[in-house]
């Protein structure tokens, strides 16, 4: 019976609040909107450094004299380290019709390579880590595993880690700082979510001081007292993130349709209409927690704690 008339005053508080309501669910929206749209950041970051992950490999090239076999057999103790996601071989055949294809207009550089009259290539194993970070490890144990080595002499011929290192220090630096930068982007606009709500909800329990002092007076505890304004802030938590859930609709067709070139195929409707359960959770609860909290502070003015 408590709980069914703590219920129904929050939902009459709300209803009576009129503008004041209305200007707490915009404020709400607002807030829901930037947490919303982090979710959708943090998803085109991670994505965009994705694609820049799998654009860095490091190869090793094999001296002409090696066998097949003793390559296949690096890449078996390649593949057997935990910091590597793939390795991938290909013949000098290969890397012979790769090397003619990327020169097919260079008809300088293709007579000067068909004068030679042989294969000038190696075979090589392209090795991708699970993390920028590790590439440095993995070329370790390619240059020190006495494995390598066949009659005394390594089949290496040499590792494109060197050439590239600056590149993978930038982009494990700039993994890093993404991280906490985004970190510190959701903490700081959380707070501000808080205090936003918490302003305007003091608001509309500032216009119900007087109805608090007449059941203060009355003798009511500050649980019940408190109950209702609790409900109203979820109340306008919940319809927040509706309304954001809705307004995003829109928003992200309009984006994906005018972005999806620019992010590397990444679709923000693709996106939002396949995580919505996420959205949905994440905004709905946030809204709810948000409404709570900032009611609870907001009314503590008003009760003796």
């Amino acid at each position: 019976m408590v709980m069914r008339r703590v219920l129904g005053s929050g939902a009459k508080n709300f209803a009576r609040g009129g503008a004041v309501s209305a200007a707490t669910v915009l404020i709400m929206t607002v807030t829901l909107g930037i947490i919303g749209s982090l979710i959708f950041l943090s998803a085109l970051l991670s994505y965009t450094l994705t694609i820049i992950k799998d654009k860095v490999d490091v190869t090793a090239y094999f001296i002409t004299t090696a066998a097949e076999g003793e390559i296949l057999g690096v890449k078996e103790q390649l593949e057997k380290l935990p910091q590597v996601r793939s390795v991938s071989y290909s013949s000098a055949e290969e890397n012979l019709a790769s090397f003619r294809a990327r020169h097919a207009t260079d008809q300088l550089t293709l007579q000067a390579l068909d004068e030679l009259g042989g294969n000038p290539l190696s075979a090589s194993l392209e090795v991708r880590a699970k993390d920028p970070s590790e590439y440095e490890s993995i070329v370790n144990f390619l240059e020190a595993s006495p494995t390598l080595s066949a009659g005394g002499a390594s089949i290496i011929s040499r590792v494109n880690y060197w050439q590239n290192k600056e590149v993978i220090d930038r982009l494990t630096l700039a993994i890093r700082a993404t991280r906490d930068i985004g970190f510190a982007v959701v903490t700081l606009f959380a707070i501000a979510s808080i205090l936003i709500a918490f302003a305007t909800i003091r608001l509309a329990i500032y216009t119900a001081r007087d109805e608090i002092a007449v059941m203060r007076l009355m003798g009511a505890s500050n649980s019940y007292i408190r109950g209702p304004f609790v409900v109203t802030g979820v109340i306008t938590g919940v319809i927040a993130s509706i309304l954001i859930l809705i307004i995003f609709w829109p928003l992200s067709w309009y984006a994906g349709v005018k972005t999806s070139n620019w992010f590397n195929g990444f679709n923000v409707a693709q996106y939002y209409g396949r995580h919505f359960v996420l959205f949905f959770s994440v905004l709905v609860s946030s809204g709810m927690v948000l409404g709570a909290i900032a009611s609870i502070f907001a009314i503590r003015k008003y009760l003796k704690v």
